[in-house]
């Protein structure tokens, strides 16, 4: 136990001044990426037919590269999958991650020799940046969990296929092999709700130190874990120490998971995609998360607030700002090629770059100009839940623009709670007051009467997850939005209520 201990505070040293590194260089890093990326592309179908052979410079690759997103690449993923090669990456990817797209249906992303270490080191560096950090490194020698799904892989056309964190379940270090749960046989159970029950039956009796995975999945274990023992989680687990996740913000379950395991647990934030693993908590201190500048990753911003302009301006690391809300867009050595992801990103720090993710382009209510974002009402909820104590198991947000008995429209906010406060209309007007302070334009709106002040609807216990159920998305690494600028998802979970 010591030498494992020892070692693992000599490596998160190295990880550290390793970090520091490139951290302090953060154009020449990115640069340096950039030029490696045309090389190694330029005799690739997509580099041929994008004349990777004539650009020189970062405005050669604007000009040749436009923003794409996975409908615009589709067909260099299909030839990809079919197992052609060299055509958006050099040679065949090592595996293909398939994700559930909002919009496309399931999506197939290659992940090549090159870009996989990315997903494993930034994963492992962000636990020796909090071992350096901080000095505890007791929680190396207990048990450790992370809920992902299934590492039972297809092979079709020379190439792996699976979810993302069933790819990544294949690299857990050797010396963490003993230490991880659950079980290869349970990890392969595909129904969500049964692979829980026998993950706590796995890990009931375990000196459990580390659990991660997805908050919205990981509160379903912990309720799991509490019916089967009749104990909170940390009186359970006597040496639990960290809590690792992603995917989502904490804050709306963080009340909630501190309740459940009867105190506070230190934790740490990561950034990963099937795209490629983007940044992770390298401090308990600073807020945000490291962005990943070496990691074969080359970044570009777009303002969110001007993307569906025609020809938004892009910008480099070098110029973006503290504050901004922007469109990631990235080009790998996966082979994605200007390609938005989907996410919008907020940078908290400059020196280093450091960001928080802020929502999705697609995810956000503008029904009536008010671009409301995923960040605003996430910091919202955390407000009035800190004000009027109460905790929820999940929310999201939509507009209604038809209400009846001529009202005027209003944001409806969906919440399950734990417990229904009786003062919904005191939390709603706290609510609504957030989001006029931090969105000019709804506080305009609301002043203007153009929209009445949010409205809350209580939804019964477990409404997502039986609207997750509903759509084949129970579990895993699938999450529902948090607010949407149409009533799809709205009317499911009213109907089912």
């Amino acid at each position: 136990m010591f030498l494992k201990s020892l070692g693992a505070k000599i490596l998160a040293k190295k990880a550290a001044k390793s970090i520091k590194k490139w951290a302090s260089k953060p154009i020449e890093t990115q640069q340096k990426v950039f030029q490696k990326l045309i090389t190694e592309a330029k005799n690739t179908s997509f580099g041929k037919d994008h004349d990777f052979q004539g650009i020189k410079t970062y405005h050669d690759f604007v000009k040749r590269v436009p923003v794409k997103d996975y409908e615009s690449l589709k067909d260099y993923f299909e030839r990809t999958a079919r197992g052609e090669e060299n055509v958006l990456w050099k040679g065949k990817p090592t595996y293909i991650a398939k994700t559930s797209g909002t919009t496309s249906g399931a999506k197939y992303i290659p992940i090549t020799k090159q870009s996989m270490p990315s997903h494993i080191d930034a994963a492992k560096n962000a636990l020796l940046c909090y071992i350096e950090e901080t000095g505890n490194v007791d929680f190396v020698n207990g048990k450790m969990i992370f809920l992902q799904g299934s590492p039972e892989l297809e092979i079709k056309n020379g190439i792996n296929i699976g979810r993302l964190s069933g790819i990544v379940a294949h690299f857990v270090p050797k010396y963490l092999q003993k230490n991880r749960l659950p079980s290869w046989r349970t990890n392969c159970i595909d129904d969500w709700e049964t692979k829980v029950d026998a993950i706590v039956e796995e890990t009931k009796e375990e000196n459990m130190t580390l659990i991660g995975g997805i908050p919205s999945w990981i509160q379903m274990y912990y309720e799991k874990l509490q019916k089967a023992s009749n104990k909170k989680v940390g009186e359970l687990f006597k040496n639990y120490q960290l809590f690792v996740y992603g995917g989502v913000n904490y804050e709306p379950y963080r009340a909630k998971f501190e309740e459940m395991i009867g105190r506070s647990v230190d934790s740490i934030e990561l950034y990963p995609a099937s795209e490629g693993f983007f940044a992770f908590q390298d401090s308990q201190k600073e807020k945000g998360m490291l962005l990943q500048l070496n990691s074969g990753i080359f970044y570009e911003f777009i303002e969110a607030s001007k993307f569906y302009e025609e020809n938004p301006k892009r910008l480099t690391i070098g110029e973006v700002k503290v504050g901004v809300n922007y469109v990631m867009i990235i080009s790998t050595n996966a082979g994605l090629w200007g390609y938005n992801i989907g996410d919008t990103v907020m940078f908290t720090s400059t020196s280093p770059y450091r960001v928080i993710v802020s929502g999705r382009i697609k995810h956000f209510i503008s029904a009536f100009g008010e671009h409301v974002i995923g960040k605003e009402v996430e910091h919202a909820i955390k407000e009035a839940m800190n004000e009027f104590k109460f905790s929820i198991s999940e929310f999201t947000v939509a507009p209604q623009t038809n209400p009846e008995n001529n009202e005027s429209p209003y944001h409806e906010w969906l919440i399950e709670f734990e417990t229904a406060p009786n003062n919904l209309q005191e939390i709603a007007a706290f609510i609504d007051r957030s989001m006029q302070q931090q969105n000019s334009y709804y506080k305009d709106l609301i002043e203007g009467n153009v929209l009445q002040t949010l409205k809350i609807t209580t939804l019964i216990t477990d409404s997502f997850n039986n609207y997750m159920k509903s759509q084949g998305k129970l579990g895993g690494q699938n999450k529902v939005p948090r607010l949407s600028d149409n009533r799809k998802i709205a009317e499911v979970l009213i109907n089912q209520s």
